[in-house]
C-alpha cells in the first residue's frame, strides 16, 4: 500500500508546486484532479491540461514525476455522468474520454469519476440509464488500458432535498455496478460512516473491486441530528452541501478508525494507493491551512501504512 494525496485540495497551486510539497512531506503518490479549467465551478481543480493534451504535456509531467520521485495513482474527474441536461452530459462524457486518453499516455492505471444521477428520476430509473450509457465508457477505458472507477460519495448537494446525487453510495449498488457495468471502486470510508454503514464491513466483500481508496474523515454531531434528521438542513440557502449535523475532517480528527481500516485493507491484499482527500473546513480557506491539514493527515496515516509488522501482530 502507498500513501498519496488528492491534488484537488489545492486548486490555486500548480501541479509542480503540489508535487514539491508532497514529495517533501513524504507522500508517494498523487491523485491528480483533471477538471476543465473553468472559472467559478466549486470543488474543481485543473492540474493537467486535458483539453489541449499533447506529447509535450506528457513529457513535462513524466519529468516532474521523475524529479520528485512521485507516482500518479489515478486521474480524477468526478462529475455527474447521468445529469439531466443532455448537452452538459455530452460535455462531461467528452472530457472524461480525454482524461482516459491522458491516463493512457502517462501509464496511469485508473481514472475516477461518478455515476451521478438524474435527480428527476428514481434510483432504479437511473440504474437503467447507467446500463445504457456506461458500457461504452467502460469499453473505451479498457481499450486504452485503463480501469474506470467510481467513488462512493453520496453527492447529496446535487439533490435539492439532500438525497443521494450519485447512485453508488451503498454495497447493494456496488454489487450492481461492478458485476453489471464492469466498474471498479475508489473507496472512501467517510461517506459510508455518515450514512450509517460500517466501512470496515464493506472491504472484504468488495476487495477485488477496491483498486484505490481515499482517506477522508468525518465528524458527526448526533445531538444536532436530533433537530434536523438524517437528511439534514432544509433551509440551506446558498450552501447546498451543508447538512448541518456532520462535516468532513482530515484523517485523525473524525470518527473513522484508521488503524482498523488500514489493517483490513492489508488483510485483503490491497496494494493500491490510500489517497488523502482534504475537505476539512477547520484546515481550509488558505493554502497554509490546507497544507497544515495535509500534514496532519500524513502524520496520522504514515505510521499505519508504513508499519510492516501491523498485520503480523493482528493475526497472532
Amino acid at each position: 500500500m502507498k500513501l498519496g494525496m488528492f491534488t484537488a485540495a489545492l486548486p490555486m497551486w500548480s501541479l509542480d508546486k503540489i508535487a514539491e510539497y508532497a514529495s517533501g512531506q513524504g507522500y508517494q503518490c498523487l491523485e491528480v484532479a483533471c477538471w476543465p479549467a473553468v472559472e467559478g465551478r466549486p470543488f474543481q481543480s485543473a492540474h493537467l491540461p486535458i483539453a489541449t493534451w499533447s506529447g509535450a504535456d506528457r513529457d513535462e509531467t513524466l519529468a516532474l514525476l521523475e524529479r520528485t520521485g512521485l507516482e500518479i495513482s489515478s486521474l480524477a474527474y468526478y462529475e455527474n455522468n447521468l445529469i439531466v441536461d443532455l448537452d452538459r452530459r455530452h460535455e462531461i462524457r467528452a472530457h472524461l474520454k480525454g482524461v482516459i486518453d491522458a491516463a493512457q499516455s502517462l501509464d496511469v492505471p485508473y481514472v475516477g469519476t461518478f455515476l451521478g444521477r438524474d435527480v428527476t428520476k428514481s434510483v432504479i430509473e437511473n440504474m437503467a440509464e447507467a446500463e445504457r450509457i456506461f458500457p461504452e465508457l467502460v469499453d473505451y477505458a479498457g481499450e486504452h488500458g485503463v480501469k474506470l472507477m467510481i467513488e462512493n460519495c453520496v453527492m447529496e448537494g446535487w439533490h435539492p432535498d439532500g438525497y443521494p446525487g450519485n447512485i453508488a453510495y451503498s454495497p447493494e449498488l456496488w454489487e450492481w455496478m461492478t458485476t453489471k457495468l464492469g466498474l471498479y471502486i475508489n473507496w472512501d470510508p467517510s461517506h459510508l460512516t455518515w450514512i450509517g454503514i460500517d466501512p470496515l464491513e464493506t472491504i472484504r466483500p468488495f476487495a477485488q473491486y477496491i483498486v484505490h481508496a481515499q482517506a477522508k474523515d468525518v465528524e458527526l454531531f448526533d445531538n444536532i441530528r436530533n433537530q434536523y434528521g438524517f437528511y439534514g438542513l432544509v433551509q440551506k440557502g446558498d450552501r447546498p452541501w451543508d447538512m448541518g449535523w456532520w462535516r468532513y475532517r482530515v484523517p485523525g480528527r473524525g470518527a473513522v478508525d484508521w488503524a482498523r481500516i488500514v489493517d483490513r485493507l492489508d488483510e485483503v491484499g490491497f496494494t493500491g494507493t490510500l489517497s488523502v482527500e482534504h475537505e476539512d473546513p477547520v484546515w481550509g480557506g488558505t493554502p497554509d491551512k490546507i497544507v497544515e491539514g495535509l500534514t496532519i493527515a500524513y502524520k496520522t496515516l504514515s505510521p499505519l501504512v508504513n508499519d510492516t509488522t501491523r498485520l503480523l501482530t493482528a493475526t497472532v
